[in-house]
């Protein structure tokens, strides 16, 4: 007979049995998205804005054991960005094992017997990010579900992939932008602006580009996830989620098209259409038409958030979802195009589209339910094959370092005697934030009879991303494809050359001999080098001219009540001659101590002014073109200007026409289309306040401002609005040439300078500018009278042009592709001053700052800008 007692403990324990065996998210009452938004996610016309996506992962957080948010960072304008760490409980309490574990296999720490042991111990590694592009509303909204799904189903597969992988999602990459464009739709749900998008960029500064600066990293947003991917976690496989495929098309996902870039491996490659076909499949037995690869996105370019990762041996992976909006659309079944996507047949006869969608009703929810299936066949795959894809990404690891032994080089080396030593220790650190392995050396050495300093910096060649490192310091070769024979060049996705140490102007040597110097690890991002502290001035210092930190220094001088001057001829002081351009600066409460070690610069005392002919500068006020069509070379015009000090006003159209522009020493005009910039928004596309452009009386107004002696600054396309506008005497080369004649579809091409000029100090004499489908002047030479009245053509161009640079006249490709540039561009005016009235034009037939790249033009517009605020 059982007592009583046993009886009570009997139950007890069956009780706590049978407690222990319900699931932890139902113990827990996780709550779902709609709890907290008060609507489900993908709800037509509805949107959380970031501040209910906060408050729904901080409730996420603390619900679920499964699930583990940590701040990462900060965006540009404050918001706070998160990641959540998500898998079973047990794996998160182990995140350091699994985080050791992953880096010893991406950056090849074992060897292969450990290594084959680690990938079957450790778990999958993957990344999934939303809301980058926030125009594309539904991935920002779909990542709060796969958080929820992936933390509280109960499935066989979900608990499957919780215990095989560590799923790092990223709710929102840009939660600036997500507010922006949230509180747009909003303000015009109901009215015939319903589906515009906003008249500002939706990154402060990048707008679209936030997904271009992965190997540049300029951006809080971008270095704060690229710490977690390349010097972290190293996941195997990266995700990005983005919107809109094709019309009439639901999804677009790997295969990608041709053509591959030759640095990345080809187990790369072979992988990331392994994860295509498993969503291709996915779709197909999920009753999910509309799955359409090869579709336009190439594996070459370097630089976007796929993109980067396959120099790093992982998988990168983007897929574009269509229906990028909250409210719905038909589209008419009768109306089914025969092809999309440039000539995809939409039969089912095609192997990149076997499952055509024949259209009907589209919602927003349809884009968040295809997002999420896209990602579980990922995670899915990533759970069955985690030991594969951890071992996979340690023999693309061991194979790069092997074949800087049979291939080299042995390494490249960074040395002190840099014309601008300020950007060599930028370029040093892009790539330090990018993962790559540095050493310093420790003493002086010398390799091939060329010495190097202690100081100076070696990247050995044997690194396990290797591919990484070579591409960004080595040139592009873009092969040359047609779209058929005898047709058109078929365009590169985004850039085809982009080599840093060519936009960068820094000497960065190639060395194939193996050698034995002292040396010290790298540990986190390097200073500047530091100079010896400033001796005390009686008159002031001097700067030079070639370091693109002067003037960040000149202009914190000249705002704490400083004086500075540029020096019109060279100057010698002692054994030392410093050319025209110089700065010499004094006074002010900036401190030039201070100043020379946050920037490394040399601060060259003078016990009086010296003696030869200067120019004095007052603080420069800048005046920044913004039109209401977000531009995005605006917006990198913008962040150029304020991390190097300049005191810069947003000037709109209705600005340009009616405020007194005279009180700008320079204005700016950023890459534009002319029509753009002319007539902007139509009336019936924006609300009336944002349509419009510069129009008839802006462009008054600005001719008006130079002739009583302003100074207009323009940028490639905005050259030819300046052009026409004002009647200089200058064309456009390359207009009326076609792509089949001419094509430079984003390279890097020769130019020369004359560093003589003013505009031009502190330039080396050659130097690659960023060559963007941009263009060439040519002088129109001016008809004089001749003897009995007969009209003439001059010889010689007309005085007021002057040429500042020119395109080289041969070996024009530095790093890409070009076509047709000997014809074209050979020899022709790259940058040009024109004279107008009391004032003056600088024309760039390209762009000096695009995406903050290329440092080695800036100077061309610090100097225009000091030109126009000399007294």
């Amino acid at each position: 007979m059982i007592s009583k007692t046993s009886s009570y403990k009997v139950i007890f324990l069956t009780l706590v049995m049978a407690i222990s065996c319900i699931p932890t998210s139902m113990a827990q009452n996780v709550p779902a998205p709609k709890d907290v938004y008060g609507f489900n996610v993908g709800d037509d016309y509805k949107l959380a804005d970031y501040s209910q996506i906060e408050d729904y992962l901080s409730q996420l957080d603390a619900a679920s054991n499964r699930v583990q948010k940590i701040e990462i960072g900060t965006t540009v304008l404050g918001r706070k960005m998160y990641v959540l760490f998500i898998s079973s409980e047990e794996n998160l309490q182990q995140l350091d094992k699994w985080k050791d574990i992953s880096t010893k296999l991406a950056r090849v720490q074992v060897d292969e017997q450990e290594a084959l042991r680690l990938s079957e111990e450790g778990k999958a590694i993957v990344w999934i990010d939303g809301g980058m592009h926030s125009t594309e509303l539904a991935h920002g909204q779909m990542t709060s579900e796969l958080a929820y799904t992936l933390a509280t189903s109960e499935s066989t597969e979900m608990k499957k992939i919780r215990e095989n992988v560590i799923t790092l999602l990223m709710p929102v990459m840009n939660p600036d932008g997500l507010d922006i464009v949230v509180d747009w739709y909003k303000k015009n749900l109901g009215t015939a602006y319903e589906t515009s998008r906003p008249p500002i960029l939706y990154h402060y500064y990048m707008g679209h580009d936030n997904n271009r600066d992965w190997f540049m990293n300029t951006m809080p947003e971008t270095y704060n996830v690229t710490k977690i991917l390349y010097n972290e976690w190293y996941p195997q496989i990266v995700y990005n989620h983005h919107q809109s495929s094709p019309s009439w098309t639901k999804i677009s996902l790997p295969p990608y098209a041709d053509p591959v870039n030759p640095k990345i491996h080809p187990a790369i490659t072979a992988a990331v259409s392994e994860v295509g076909s498993a969503m291709t499949k996915r779709f197909s037995l999920e009753n999910m038409p509309g799955a359409i690869a090869d579709n336009f996105y190439t594996m070459f370019w370097n630089g976007g958030g796929r993109t980067v990762p396959y120099y790093h041996n992982m998988i990168g992976i983007l897929t574009e979802t269509g229906h990028t909006t909250p409210t719905p659309r038909f589209y008419d079944p009768k109306k089914l195009p025969k092809t999309v996507a440039g000539g995809t047949p939409t039969d089912g006869t095609d192997i990149m589209y076997p499952d055509p969608w024949k259209g009907g009703e589209s919602h927003f929810r349809d884009a968040v339910d295809y997002m999420l299936t896209a990602t579980w066949a990922t995670l899915d795959l990533a759970a069955d094959r985690k030991s594969n894809y951890l071992h996979n990404i340690y023999k693309m690891g061991a194979s790069a370092i092997e074949k800087a032994k049979t291939e080299g080089p042995y390494a490249y080396v960074i040395g002190k005697d840099q014309w601008d030593a300020f950007e060599s220790v930028n370029l040093v650190n892009v790539l330090l934030r990018g993962g790559i392995e540095i050493e310093k050396a420790t003493k002086p050495f010398e390799v091939d009879g060329t010495k190097y300093e202690a100081g100076s910096y070696v990247i050995y060649g044997g690194q396990a991303f290797r591919p990484y490192l070579m591409d960004l310091l080595e040139k592009q070769n873009y092969p040359t494809r047609f779209q058929y024979p005898g047709g058109p060049p078929d365009t590169p996705y985004d850039l085809a050359g982009w080599t840093l140490p060519l936009q960068m102007g820094v000497s960065v040597d190639r060395i194939v001999t193996a050698m034995d110097i002292a040396t010290e690890k790298v540990d986190g991002l390097v200073p500047y080098y530091a100079p010896d502290g400033p001796k005390r001035a009686d008159f002031g210092y001097l700067l030079s001219a070639n370091s693109n930190a002067s003037v960040i220094a000149t202009n914190k001088i000249l705002k704490g009540g400083g004086t500075a001057f540029r020096t019109k001829a060279a100057l010698k002081l002692g054994k030392t001659t410093h050319p025209a351009g110089s700065y010499v600066v004094s006074g002010g409460t900036a401190s030039a101590d201070e100043l020379a070690n946050t920037y490394g610069l040399e601060f060259t005392a003078l016990s009086s002014k010296p003696k030869v002919d200067m120019v004095k500068i007052h603080t420069p006020k800048v005046g920044l073109y913004k039109s209401w069509v977000s531009n995005m070379d605006e917006g990198w015009t913008r962040f150029v200007m304020d991390e190097y000090a300049f005191e810069t006003d947003t000037l709109h159209d209705r600005d340009i026409q009616t405020a007194d522009l005279s009180k700008y020493d320079v204005l700016i005009l950023p890459s534009q289309r002319v029509k753009s910039l002319l007539h902007g928004h139509t009336t019936l596309s924006m609300p009336e306040k944002f349509t419009g452009g510069l129009g008839l009386e802006g462009s008054l107004a600005l001719s008006n401002y130079v002739k009583n002696g302003g100074t207009l600054m323009a940028f490639d396309e905005a050259s030819n609005f300046v052009i026409e506008q004002f009647g200089l005497p200058l064309k456009d080369a390359t207009e009326g040439a076609g792509s089949k004649q001419f094509f430079i579809p984003g390279s890097l091409i020769k130019t020369g300078f004359d560093t003589s000029h003013p505009l031009a100090f502190g330039m080396q004499d050659t130097v690659a500018v960023s060559f963007n489908k941009s263009r060439a002047f040519e002088i129109i030479k001016q008809r004089k009278k001749g003897e009995g009245g007969t009209e003439e053509i001059a010889d010689a161009p007309a005085p007021e042009i002057e040429v500042i640079a020119n395109y080289a006249e041969k070996d024009l490709l530095m790093s890409g592709w070009a076509m047709g540039e000997k014809k074209y561009i050979a020899k022709k005016p790259a940058m040009v001053k024109a004279k107008y009235g009391k004032g003056s034009v600088v024309l760039f037939a390209f762009r000096p700052q695009f995406r903050a790249q290329p440092r080695g033009t800036y100077k061309l517009i610090f100097n225009t800008i000091y030109e126009g605020a000399a007294e």
